[in-house]
């Protein structure tokens, strides 16, 4: 049965609480930058992992979120991410650098889609419970300083469909190890 759930927007510091319809127990939080720092909701939202975060990046070269996914990785926290070709070997591991240090992590698992246009996903789960989705991209301008927003979805038939997108995308034969990929 359908019930009430309060979406939550972040607008120039307030929060405005939003009623719709939806299932039981499902949240909804939109947050825009630049009004909101981004890259603050994504480490507080990663922080709290504790199995896993699934992470389809088409950009991925925020140190505050690549610290929080290493913090993740130190924790046990299992953490599969997913790459675009051209923004990873445009941004991806400078020897002895931080996303190197990310990658090598033995719970960090990282591919790199082969071929085809571009992996433009922004969106991660966490513990297959909570989805974040938008349109800011994982660096310090997409999460700071542009119009960009975030989403977190506690809806379990939406995070389960994008876990199942994830796993597709994933198991692409032609996807390559990140560490393999050419740089």
């Amino acid at each position: 049965m359908a019930t009430r759930f309060t979406l939550t927007i972040c607008m120039a510091g307030l929060i405005l609480p939003i009623t719709t319809w939806a299932e039981s127990g499902t949240q909804v939080e939109i947050h825009y930058a630049p009004r909101e720092n981004l890259e603050n909701v994504d480490v507080l939202e990663i922080g709290r992992a504790e199995l896993s975060i699934d992470m389809a990046a088409y950009v991925l070269s925020d140190p505050q979120i690549i610290e929080a996914l290493t913090d993740a990785a130190e924790r046990d926290v299992v953490i599969r991410l997913y790459l675009d070709k051209s923004q990873f070997a445009e941004h991806g591991p400078i020897r002895g650098g931080v996303v190197e240090a990310l990658l090598a992590h033995p719970n960090v698992i990282a591919r790199v889609k082969g071929k085809g246009v571009l992996m433009h996903l922004k969106a991660y789960a966490v513990d297959g419970e909570v989805l974040r989705t938008g349109s800011g991209n994982f660096s310090r301008s997409g999460l700071a300083s542009q119009d960009n927003d975030l989403i977190l979805i506690t809806d379990q038939a939406v995070v389960d469909a994008f876990e199942a997108n994830f796993d597709s995308i994933w198991a692409r034969a032609q996807n390559i190890g990140a560490l393999d990929a050419p740089r």
